[in-house]
């Protein structure tokens, strides 16, 4: 339960609500353990019509057997001298302490699930703003739906274990130890041989919650596993149809879930055996009793009276901590929730130490012998590239499909991070910078256009504060003022979570302007216009032309037109830099870029 506690202990940063909130239950298992001992002289009242005491007569006589506690004086004063109006007087008192117990009851359910919902609140939110904070390639690897899962569904796991620990169970336990300390005042012997059933108990639970933790811990697995299915399956509806695969998704879900239900009944069927067990272990525990108390009875060694007393305390007692079984079967499925979040919020994140911001880029940007290797990768996707851009260069990057252009770039902002070599901007080494500080001063516009549920001006100012005026400017810069005006309610129209509602150039253009907008000194364009139709880029290529002045823009491109508005063209296969130099050098010296000119270099009419 280490990583139940751990969280668990994050609960104390609301210390006064949490100690109200126990003070709370104990006041309300006090009105119960009065309740409880107010039956002593109420069934003297009721029992023994003909020698019975009134209410002052069997407080003095309680105080004359120089008790632990002892009934003040003026208290006794006040007590009825009829013997009726003092069963109606312990009445009355019982009910108002089931009133006041009551008020007291609701208050530590209340402050207990406050303190839960706000503990667990904060570990969302810090698991979130840790899956932010953490490497691309870590997360690319686990998936989305994986933390997705995590986030949500463990947290909601978690707290349901925070819920019963500080509600229910200090509720019931509370109550529990207060019928069972009544008990004691009645019959200590009886209560002695009920402790010892304690041990066996004890065991039985440990055995159990091991069960039950294991099998929490497949469920929330198989969960995080259809969660990814559904996923894929939703957001790529549209190849899932055009493909006929909805037969084979439907198995694959089918599959998993039937995992799922496995692993759901075993946690069941655990929880389910603690609730029989605990009634034999009460019927063999009240069996003794009764045996060892009535030889008591018919030795004369123990009052009937006292003994029913004693009996009915202990059946409060242990209806009171019955419960507890359950509730304990519910924190120890809360263990395995607690271990995967915390696995996350331990996982390293991309830039952890403070770091000194680097200053805009104003003179070069060097690849020294750079390489990288994809996890399980058989060989580098980058394997030594060294390239010297200058200041206000456009540089196209070309070469056939898995040669490494988009990862050479992604290494540029810190997505990705070199095994060997060094990239540096202006003669200082990236890796040694502030991570914020080198990316505001990069923008970058990719082919797969990321746009989020929100208005057309959210989406564009994402990331930045910018005024209307500014996210009007750069969407006409992006030659996207045009549609966004055309649409109902202009720059505040909502669109569709990842930006469904909009034409694939329609996105493109967003993610143009928004990469304006940031206003980079260095741009990288990933094939950032291959969505846009023929006419539209010929004038966003014109725009690019004007806005690139005095920065440095880094393009990957497969249309011939805007390898060509690059001041350098650099080509690279396999991994490696195969050449660099003008369209009309490379087509002249470098097999490479002629098989790419003619394969895969289209141009603007070919569109």
């Amino acid at each position: 339960m280490t990583h139940f506690k751990h969280f668990a202990k994050q609960m104390l940063q609301w210390r006064g609500r949490l100690i109200l909130a126990v003070a709370l239950a104990v006041f309300s298992a006090m009105g119960l353990g009065v309740g409880l001992l107010s039956l002593g002289p109420a069934l003297a009242l009721i029992l023994n019509p003909e020698s019975g005491l009134a209410l002052p007569e069997l407080a003095q006589q309680f105080n004359a057997e120089n008790h632990f506690v002892s009934v003040p004086d003026w208290f006794i004063a006040q007590l009825p001298a009829e013997r009726f109006d003092g069963v109606v007087f312990i009445l009355i008192g019982v009910g108002c302490l089931t009133v006041i117990g009551g008020i007291a009851n609701f208050l530590h359910s209340y402050l207990s699930g406050w303190i839960a919902v706000h503990t667990v609140a904060r570990v969302r939110k810090q698991a979130f703003g840790h899956v932010l904070g953490l490497e691309l390639g870590r997360v690319l690897r686990s998936g989305a739906s994986e933390f997705i899962s995590r986030i949500v569904r463990d947290a909601e796991a978690l707290q349901a274990g925070l819920t019963v620990l500080m509600g229910k169970s200090v509720a019931h336990f509370s109550k529990g130890i207060a019928a069972f300390i009544v008990a004691c005042v009645f019959d200590v012997r009886l209560v002695v041989i009920a402790i010892l059933v304690l041990p066996i108990l004890a065991i039985v639970l440990q055995k159990i919650g091991r069960r039950i933790r294991k099998g929490s811990k497949t469920s929330l697995a198989v969960q995080q596993e259809l969660l990814r299915i559904s996923n894929e399956a939703v957001q790529g509806l549209r190849a899932v149809k055009v493909n006929t695969a909805e037969h084979s998704i439907e198995n694959k879900f089918s599959s998993e879930n039937d995992r799922l239900i496995k692993a759901e009944m075993k946690v069941r069927i655990a929880r389910a055996l603690m609730s029989p067990l605990m009634e034999i272990l009460s019927i063999i525990v009240l069996g003794t009793l009764a045996a060892i108390a009535a030889k008591s009875i018919i030795d004369g060694a123990l009052d009937f009276d006292r003994f029913l007393l004693s009996i009915g305390s202990l059946a409060v007692a242990g209806g009171s901590l019955r419960p507890l079984s359950g509730m304990v079967a519910q924190i120890q499925a809360s263990e395995a929730p607690a271990e995967r979040l915390q696995d996350i919020l331990t996982t390293p994140l991309e830039d952890e130490t403070q770091r000194q911001p680097i200053s805009p880029h104003a003179k070069t940007i060097v690849f020294d012998e750079v390489t990288f290797t994809y996890e399980d990768a058989t060989k580098p996707s980058i394997n030594g590239v060294s390239l010297t851009i200058k200041h206000g260069e456009c540089v196209a990057i070309v070469g056939p499909n898995g040669s490494g252009k988009t990862t050479l770039l992604s290494m540029l902002p810190r997505l990705l991070t070199p095994q060997s070599g060094i990239i540096s901007i202006d003669s200082v080494d990236i890796s040694e910078v502030d991570l914020h500080s080198l990316r505001s001063q990069i923008g970058v516009v990719t082919q797969e256009t990321v746009l989020f549920r929100g208005t057309i001006a959210e989406n564009i100012r994402f990331g930045i504060d910018a005024t209307m005026e500014q996210v009007r400017e750069a969407a006409e810069h992006a030659h996207a003022a045009e549609f966004i005006e055309a649409m109902d309610g202009t720059y505040e129209a909502n669109i569709y979570e990842s930006g469904t509602s909009l034409s694939g150039g329609q996105r493109q253009r967003l993610a143009i302007a928004r990469a304006m907008l940031r206003d980079p000194a260095i741009l990288i364009l990933d094939e950032a216009t291959s969505q846009i139709d023929t006419e539209s880029e010929a004038l966003i290529n014109d725009t690019l032309d004007r806005f690139c002045e005095s920065r440095t823009v880094l393009i990957i491109a497969h249309r011939l037109s805007t390898v060509q508005m690059a001041d350098r063209i650099v080509v690279l296969d396999n991994g490696e830099l195969v050449d660099t130099g003008t369209h009309e050098e490379l087509l002249s010296r470098c097999d490479v870029y002629t098989r790419l000119a003619q394969t895969q270099l289209v141009t603007s009419t070919d569109d």
